[in-house]
């Protein structure tokens, strides 16, 4: 690990990580509270959700082709060149004019738009150019890095959501993103000799590898599950916060850095639990832990505990997701893992497409209850199968064991 700190392009990913993180979290926890704020609100930012998670589930195969096919350094450049071009010009318009529900509606979709080509790219570019024997370390502190930079994200937002105006906390974003563009340039970085000989057809490759790994296709697949939750939430909680628990904007910022805190616990100790458990154990013990946070949320309405329950939460979908980044870069060949990835991107993309028509419907009558009760379903469900599959695992692997002796 140590070696790791000293590697110069891992200090330009972390910084250019942490840039990255912080500028636009504090926009994406503004627009949200902009959006529910207006009239109709919870029906226009359900429908938002909706119309960009269409647009992410027909784009992701093409994003995974791309990562394969091009320099990962070069995507995520243009990448940050472009939210950085697009967030200026949304400054220009505060300073001239004010913000009306269609610009919130379009930062708020570009946001969704940069994370969806941003975090597949900057994790396949790891897996490209650090050694195997360091995935454990690099997807724990990447980790714990990313939610330092949520914590502070969060804290500064519940400083100056109610005190900047939007021009000037997008103004911050806009220079954040300037800044992790020079830290990802300074990366040094050639594209391997195999993905560049190299044909790359949308989806085909990943659906093979899919289809001729299937137990461990599944069980990748279940443990996206907290994240889709995590999506989830996303919509759900700013709603919860502001007409369940009548907390003020401020709440929301707080909760984003309790929640940063909690992933950041995870990040620090997900190591020595891999090292005795084993990955596939550490997947299915936090899928297990997040299954029982989101299933009992709901029914404690007090801002304490609530707080508590996202601790809860964070710490076993950042726990969830070290080990299943661990496992994947273990287990996919780089030059495929853009299409790999993109196949499992797309199938959850559905899926939230799914459930963002049921709580758009559900919260839109009042019954946001019915919505953590379809989210407890989805991920009880999901550990239940997931510890099918590992028991039945462990059951082969000892008869195995058995009949060689």
């Amino acid at each position: 690990m140590k070696a790791l700190h000293k590697d110069r392009r891992f200090q330009a990913v972390v910084a250019a990580n942490v840039l990255s993180s912080i500028g636009s979290g504090i926009t994406m926890l503004a627009i949200p509270l902009l959006l529910v704020a207006s009239p109709h609100g919870n029906r226009l930012f359900g429908t938002i959700m909706l119309i960009m998670t269409v647009i992410s589930f027909m784009a992701t195969p093409y994003i995974g082709v791309l990562i394969d096919r091009m320099s990962r350094k070069k995507l995520l450049l243009t990448v940050e060149l472009i939210g950085f071009i697009t967030v200026m010009l949304f400054v220009i318009v505060g300073f001239v004019t004010d913000y009306s529900t269609i610009h919130y509606v379009i930062l708020y979709g570009t946001g969704n738009l940069y994370y969806t080509f941003f975090y597949p790219t900057i994790f396949a570019l790891n897996q490209e150019v650090f050694s195997k024997d360091a995935f454990q370390s690099l997807n724990s502190i990447m980790e714990i890095q990313g939610q330092l930079s949520s914590m502070l994200a969060g804290a500064i937002a519940s400083l100056v959501i109610t005190r900047w105006s939007l021009q000037w906390i997008l103004t911050v974003d806009a220079a954040t993103y300037i800044a992790a563009f020079l830290c990802l340039w300074s990366i040094p970085y050639k594209q391997s000799s195999e993905r560049s000989d190299k044909k790359h057809t949308a989806m085909k490759e990943g659906l093979t590898f899919i289809k001729e790994n299937r137990s461990v296709s599944i069980f990748l697949l279940l443990s996206f599950m907290p994240f889709i939750a995590v999506m989830m939430t996303n919509y759900l909680f700013p709603i919860y916060l502001t007409q369940e628990l009548k907390a003020s904007p401020a709440a929301y910022g707080i909760e984003s850095a309790v929640y940063g805190f909690g992933a950041l616990t995870a990040g620090v100790f997900i190591v020595s639990i891999m090292k005795r458990t084993g990955t596939e154990l550490a997947v299915m013990l936090n899928i297990s832990l997040f299954a029982l946070g989101i299933s009992i949320l709901f029914f404690m309405k007090l801002l304490p505990i609530y707080f508590s329950i996202v601790f809860l939460l964070a710490f076993a979908n950042a726990g969830t997701r070290v080990a299943r980044n661990t496992f994947m870069m273990q287990k996919i060949p780089n030059i495929i893992v853009g299409r790999v990835d993109s196949c499992f991107r797309f199938i959850t993309l559905g899926i939230r497409i799914l459930l963002i028509f049921f709580f758009t419907y559900v919260t839109a009558n009042d019954r946001i209850g019915l919505a953590f009760l379809g989210l407890s379903l989805l991920l009880l469900s999901s550990a239940g199968a997931g510890w099918i599959l590992y028991k039945r695992k462990k059951r082969k692997q000892s008869a195995l064991l058995k009949s060689v002796l």
